[in-house]
């Protein structure tokens, strides 16, 4: 056992444990342990890089933030509340017009500006003034979430403060490109995540799929961060038939599908128009909102299909609980937050056999996939879960059981030990090769440029 397996926050302590056992000075209780150290932990914090368990001052950086909803605000936002639940201190810094506080965590906001391809994405550039938020609050880690412009300054203070540094990858932006006919810009876009992910201590993953990914693109330090979902509040016991009658459009004796997610281009939703004229009397609720709302709804025009803009907390919750069937089209998600919170709400989930799906989902037993590759199987895979009532109620409740086990607080746990480990071994970092002659000149001119606008 090591004293991060049992430190608890205690204030103005001293430590000294030797092989045999340790002693609380002030104190008659006794723990053996297996090495020697001598701590001195004040406030509640350990002084040094190795604080273990201790309580963590954490600096987060993320451009997708509140008002936006999506997977990777409401990961940011649950981990956030997870933290401070355990006495953490955190300071955020995002895009402005979102709040001004969280769970308690100051949020810095700053200037921002829509980003053309997706208004409801705000994009900030870094700030001189970061500097000073980061040097009087001291972080002991450094977490970008899903770095863009903003994460410039988060990766030029970490080196030039000296912060560990941990980047979380929740999107495939490369395979993203694509849907945007910009797949010409795909080999630069590696490029330029390689130049972001080697800067990091940690580089977490939402899939294993990612994880992949990323290693074959040659990036390292990768761990997996556990998925999880709020079972208590997305429950079957949300099943409403008030909701269910809105989401139908006053068919609720109908088959209800249900979609929840943006509406962008990368989710496909368009390949559910001809899901819902292939089924007898089937009704299609979608929920949620983005760049491609009004093109959509064009597009379903005449179908039995009904578009709610999003919905929040209890009322998504009735939504879910309250449908037959979740429909995921898309191949390009790394986590699908949205499947995990209908597989707890005891709707059964039809989703693609791509991206990270296939480690929340498998097949036939907690939900029903089908091949990116055959132009029939989305069809097909509804038509083959919607046929047996007994086998889907059997789907739908080995769902349950399954993401019950994945919870934020257990999540959260596991991102602060991954944290200690980090902070514990950090070591400034060194490329394993020399770059060549013109990638030195541009990180030079780069850094250059950095050190006067961000001095």
């Amino acid at each position: 056992m090591t004293w991060s397996m049992w430190y608890m926050p205690l204030h103005d302590t001293l430590f000294i444990h030797s092989d045999a056992r340790v002693k609380v000075i002030g104190s008659d209780q006794l723990w053996r342990f297996e090495s020697f150290t001598l701590l001195y932990l004040n406030g509640g914090r350990a002084n040094g890089r190795n604080r273990g368990r201790a309580r963590m001052r954490i600096a987060l950086m993320t451009e997708p933030f509140l008002p936006k909803i999506d997977g990777i605000v409401t990961m940011l936002t649950k981990t956030v509340e997870c933290l401070r639940r355990r006495g953490d201190e955190v300071l955020i810094f995002a895009p402005s017009g979102g709040p001004k506080e969280l769970y308690g965590a100051e949020v810095v906001g700053l200037p921002s500006v829509r980003f053309p391809l997706y208004p409801e994405l705000r994009l900030a550039l870094p700030r001189a003034s970061m500097r000073a938020k980061l040097e009087a609050f001291e972080p002991d880690i450094m977490h970008l979430f899903e770095p863009a412009l903003l994460g410039i300054g988060g990766l030029y203070y970490s080196q030039v403060l000296k912060i560990p540094l941990v980047i979380s990858s929740h999107t495939n932006l490369p395979a993203y490109l694509r849907y945007y006919k910009l797949g010409v810009l795909e080999r630069l876009t590696w490029s330029l995540m390689r130049e972001r992910h080697w800067r990091a201590n940690l580089n977490l993953c939402t899939s294993t799929v990612t994880m992949n990914d990323l290693q074959t693109h040659g990036i390292k330090d990768l761990a997996l961060w556990e998925r999880a979902v709020d079972s208590t509040l997305f429950a079957p016991s949300a099943k409403s038939a008030e909701r269910r009658n809105i989401l139908s459009d006053g068919e609720p004796e109908k088959p209800l599908l249900l979609y929840v997610g943006r509406l962008s281009a990368e989710k496909e939703v368009s390949r559910l128009r001809d899901v819902i004229l292939a089924l007898t009397d089937a009704r299609l609720a979608i929920v949620g909102d983005g760049p491609m709302r009004q093109e959509l709804e064009r597009h379903f025009k005449g179908t039995p299909t009904v578009f709610t803009g999003y919905l929040r907390g209890g009322a998504l919750a009735e939504a879910y609980a309250s449908a037959d069937l979740f429909v995921m089209p898309s191949k390009t998600e790394t986590l699908g937050l949205v499947l995990l919170e209908a597989m707890a709400a005891g709707c059964a989930v039809v989703a693609c056999r791509a991206g990270g799906v296939p480690d929340a989902v498998q097949d036939g037993v907690t939900g029903f996939l089908f091949e990116a590759d055959d132009p029939n199987g989305l069809i097909n895979t509804v038509k083959r879960a919607m046929s047996s009532t007994t086998d889907l109620e059997a789907v739908r409740i080995r769902a349950r059981q399954d993401v019950e086990q994945h919870s934020w607080e257990g999540a959260t746990d596991q991102l602060r030990e991954l944290y200690a480990e980090t902070i514990k071994n950090w070591a400034p970092k060194r490329r394993d090769k020399p770059a060549g002659v013109v990638k030195r000149i541009a990180c030079k001119a780069t850094l250059s440029a950095l050190r006067t606008l961000l001095p």
